[in-house]
């Protein structure tokens, strides 16, 4: 019997490499769970454009947008693991949504293999342009003083900008309250027409109107400076110890997907990302290039997860 199931082990093996050695034979499917047209579907395209040619076969966007990403993601969970439909996700589909909705809808350390981390971005702190504060230390004295008299924007309940939002409180004892719009356009102009106090938004988006002066940029919350404005500290240089909130993108498969095809995968998204032209492409979107193994994209998703689950649960955030 152990030697029967020891051949069958040796069988499904083999199996396993021979499919893996004629991968890919056919279309690939990329899923985007957000609408055509946005940052995370114009990176995709951007990676996708690249990985055809180095895949010796076609990879399509199918864009699956709805319910904050949550949507495109959970038709992946259920997809066949034979590395023909992936996921481009971000990080509110992979770890945010996840964390608020108690992985309700699927988890991502367990039903999907991590492939490569492709991006990262960070949020970056602003303030409305007559607000009193005009650094972060400045900020946080200003709200002890006034507490429960302050609001912060985000750009909807249970998203990354709110989670930063929530984040911040935690982290310096201070009392805003959460004032969330309906998307981006709603809230950067919120936070432009002086209703809310501040807003966490991606540096990109908010930096034109930063340098035109409707907003006053405090802080990014990264390790180091970004280069899109090396002139702004980061919230760590403004007094708040390991303050970072980032943004990610990165491809992941179905569980179960095997090990030698996700490392195809993993090689020539790597090499799709090299290249100035690339850099300066994504550059243009606020987005650094981030390359790795499959492996350190998992042990990133999990530290990540990890540091909102603790944020949602110590705020008892709950999904609505």
């Amino acid at each position: 019997m152990l030697g029967a199931l020891t051949a069958l082990g040796l069988v499904l093996c083999g199996a396993g490499r021979i499919e893996a050695q004629s991968y890919p034979d056919r279309l690939i499917k990329m899923v985007v769970p957000f609408p055509a047209g946005g940052p995370i579907d114009l990176t995709a395209r951007l990676v996708v454009q690249r990985l055809s040619p180095i895949l010796g076969q076609t990879v399509i966007i199918e864009n699956r947008g709805g319910a904050g990403g949550a949507l495109g993601t959970k038709g992946v969970v259920s997809a066949e693991p034979d590395g023909y439909t992936l996921l481009f996700g971000n990080a509110s589909a992979l770890v945010v949504g996840p964390a608020v909705y108690r992985f309700r809808d699927y988890d991502t350390l367990k039903q999907f293999t991590p492939v490569a981390k492709v991006t990262e971005g960070y949020e970056v702190l602003v303030v409305a342009p007559d607000f009193p504060a005009k650094n972060v230390q400045e900020l946080i004295t200003y709200s002890k003083a006034n507490p429960g008299k302050l609001n912060f924007g985000s750009m909807g309940y249970g998203n990354l900008t709110h989670l930063a939002g929530e984040m911040f409180k935690l982290t310096t004892g201070t009392d805003f309250v959460h004032v969330p719009y309906k998307g981006s356009p709603e809230a950067v102009a919120g936070i432009v027409a002086g209703q809310v106090h501040m807003l966490f938004g991606e540096v990109a988006g908010l930096l034109p109107l930063v340098r035109e002066g409707k907003i006053r940029a405090l802080g990014v919350a990264s390790a180091s400076r970004n280069a899109l404005a090396p002139e702004l500290p980061t919230m760590i240089e403004g007094g708040i110890p390991d303050f970072v909130a980032l943004t990610f993108t990165g491809v992941v498969a179905p569980a179960g997907t095997p090990a030698a095809i996700v490392g195809k995968l993993n090689a020539a998204i790597n090499e799709a990302l090299k290249g100035a032209d690339m850099v300066a492409a994504l550059g243009k979107l606020g987005a650094e290039v981030r390359t790795g193994s499959p492996e350190e994209f998992g042990a990133f998703l999990a530290k990540e997860r990890d540091k909102w689950v603790d944020v949602v649960t110590r705020t008892g955030i709950k999904a609505e």
